[in-house]
């Protein structure tokens, strides 16, 4: 895949990320309206993130499933446009009859003892509520066996540079659940919006079948473990498993922490993050999605000033993006989730508890996407054990920054510790891929320099104009969304006019290509 090629298929990938991003927006805005942040939506958001390790962490895109598939696969398979061979069906297949054993396995196990999980879990939250997040996790437990196996079809789907689908697939689970609560107007204690779940998650699977169907594997369960493979499946798979489980338990002392806050508190950490995930998703899907397999090519041939080359072409596109997302994050969290969320069951109080977790968490943005970044070019050399190493790390580093910032900050304290635990995450994982490949750091500093200098004048000129909306225009709901709207719409030109004088390639390659279809619309 040339340049050309990645930018018109990251680009494809971003519109319907785009679009999956707003049905999920959709989907929150709906539930937030019906449940409000209250004891059912914590104990929806607390049984619920049991199900998303499995389906969005462990099978999602970028996951260790997903990942395995991809790293393995594209060495294995010569030539995209014959039909697989007898050796790589029986890989395939070996691989989706153990994971699918593994997974029922939990499913079975979290399916009986809900109970004591959540117990565990939220100990200190009310009987009422850990009562009613068992219940509700026992409805979710299948989403676990889904989970795994979906991943695997996400990555043979890409390793067919087949992108479409997968990047569509979330949006099912939430187009089940608009349109159960828009029918139903929820249910009082959130049943039917965990069978929503469920069943959006069956079609998130269902939805991958078609492109599966074409690569020509037929699938038959099979085990076949005697094969290098197989091994090396393995060896990627279960360091990159263990460390996204992990990584979620800092999670997990996340929820141990909040149930010890006030009510909402962790459903008000949940609105954040999906807000905050609205962004780095589209970002993180649409480049490093296309890239991936990129890196992995490129290390089989040993190529690696090709990995450097896309490496930092990769990493410049998503700081491109993320700062200046970061400043208006910033500057209008409160605003934004008040347009959001604010109406029906929710509250201005809930509206403030959730702006303070957005507005730390967002911080950790730049450190997200560079840590992501690594980590992909980490998985391009069949390890994973050294990002399981330094997730473990985090793990007691998460314990500290909790201990130390929850007291003064409250809720705020939670998130702001993700962030500094992600900062620490994404230096170590720079460290340390230097062993490997020099990655040529010095060459990011301009770059990286001019993104940041365009933000602040963007900022400076938004702020001055912030000012004088709100001492002249009336505090309505409509004027609210009046001014995001054309503040947005006034951050993008001013951020692309700074980036041009800059001379910032990202800003030069966005506006060659809208000049482009511009012209050809024309003609």
């Amino acid at each position: 895949m040339n340049n050309k090629n990645l930018f018109k298929v990251a680009g494809l990938i971003a519109l319907v990320t785009i679009f999956s991003k707003i049905v999920g927006f959709a989907r929150d805005v709906v539930i937030a309206k019906v449940y409000g942040a209250t004891y059912v939506s914590d104990a929806y958001f607390y049984a619920y993130q049991f199900p998303a390790l499995a389906i969005i962490l462990l099978g999602g895109l970028g996951g260790p499933f997903h990942t395995a598939t991809v790293a393995v696969f594209t060495k294995i398979i010569p030539n995209l446009d014959k039909k697989p061979d007898e050796y790589v069906q029986r890989v395939f297949n070996t691989f989706v009859t153990l994971t699918s054993l593994f997974f029922l396995v939990l499913t079975v196990l979290f399916f009986f003892f809900s109970g004591p999980i959540v117990n565990f879990i939220a100990s200190d939250a009310t009987t009422e509520l850990k009562n009613l997040a068992s219940v509700h996790l026992k409805i979710m437990s299948p989403i676990l066996l889904i989970g795994g196996v979906v991943g695997i079809f996400y990555g043979i789907s890409n390793v067919y540079r087949e992108f479409l689908y997968t990047s569509l697939s979330p949006t099912v689970q939430s187009v089940f659940i608009i349109a159960f609560l828009l029918l139903s107007q929820g249910d009082k204690l959130g049943y039917g919006l965990a069978y929503a779940t469920l069943i959006g998650s069956i079609g998130q699977f269902v939805l991958q079948l078609p492109v599966f169907f074409k690569t020509g594997i037929i699938f038959k369960p099979i085990f076949y473990f005697q094969d290098d493979n197989i091994k090396r499946i393995g060896e990627i798979l279960f360091p990159a498993m263990l460390g996204t489980t992990i990584g979620q338990i800092n999670i997990y002392v996340d929820m141990f922490v909040s149930s010890r806050l006030d009510e909402g508190a962790w459903s008000a950490i949940g609105y954040a993050n999906r807000i905050f995930q609205f962004p780095v998703g589209v970002m993180i899907t649409a480049l490093l999605v296309p890239l991936f397999p990129m890196f992995s090519t490129f290390v089989a041939k040993h190529d690696f000033s090709s990995l450097r080359e896309y490496f930092k072409k990769g990493l410049v596109s998503l700081w491109f993006v993320a700062f200046p997302i970061l400043a208006l994050i910033l500057m209008f969290s409160f605003d934004g989730v008040k347009l959001l969320f604010q109406r029906g069951a929710f509250d201005v109080n809930d509206t403030l508890m959730v702006s303070e977790a957005l507005f730390y968490i967002s911080l950790s943005i730049i450190p997200y996407v560079t840590r992501d970044t690594l980590t992909r070019v980490f998985y391009s050399f069949d390890d994973s054990k050294t990002p399981f190493l330094i997730a473990i790390f985090s793990i007691f580093v998460k314990f500290i920054m909790n201990a130390l910032l929850v007291g003064p900050l409250g809720i705020g304290g939670i998130t702001l510790s993700t962030t500094i635990v992600t900062t620490i995450n994404a230096v170590l994982l720079a460290v340390f891929i230097r062993k490997k490949v020099s990655l040529s750091y010095l060459k990011l500093i301009n770059p990286m320099s001019k993104i940041f200098f365009a933000t602040i004048l963007m900022s400076v000129v938004l702020g001055l104009a912030n000012y004088i909306f709100s001492i002249t225009m009336p505090d309505t709901f409509i004027f609210l969304a009046i001014k995001l709207l054309l503040f947005a719409i006034l951050a993008c030109i001013l951020y692309i006019l700074f980036s041009l004088k800059l001379k910032l390639h990202p800003a030069q390659h966005l506006v060659y290509k809208a000049r482009k279809f511009i012209i050809s619309r024309i003609h």
